[in-house]
């Protein structure tokens, strides 16, 4: 038997509010995705990002219940340039998203900054900094 990696799941406690604000990140979800209890949009590789709702997980695992405190799971998206990570946290924080992060220059060597999604899931945006004396 070999188990492989296939998808992530998220729980959202507003499909529709979700949906959207996965779309604006590019996440190709199906017309009326926002209407259904659970949705999929394809990624690279083959992979999948599917989310759930509260209530669908509560149909299969009537004790489920949202973790307290802070999230404890993050998606990362590279953008093509630092300059995209300052666009798209700027544009993102337009459309009403919550920032966590305001971009900055990692000591990593990553221009980074953080997004929340509507349950307050991170995301991660980042891209390579030039190296030195490029």
């Amino acid at each position: 038997m070999t188990a492989r990696f296939d998808a992530i799941g998220l729980v959202v406690s507003d499909m529709a509010a979700s949906v959207a604000f996965y779309r604006r990140l590019g996440f190709a979800f199906p017309p009326g995705a926002g209407d259904q209890p659970h949705a999929e949009a394809g990624l690279p590789g083959g992979l999948r990002l599917l989310l759930d709702t509260e209530e669908t997980v509560r149909s299969f695992h009537p004790a489920w219940r949202p973790p307290g405190g802070g999230s404890r799971a993050s998606l990362a998206l590279r953008c093509d340039s630092p300059r995209e990570v300052d666009a798209l946290y700027e544009e993102l924080l337009g459309a009403g998203c919550r920032g966590e992060l305001a971009p900055w220059d990692a000591f990593w060597g990553q221009r980074y900054a953080v997004v929340l999604d509507p349950d307050g899931n991170g995301v991660d945006l980042f891209a390579p900094l030039p190296a030195a004396g490029e």
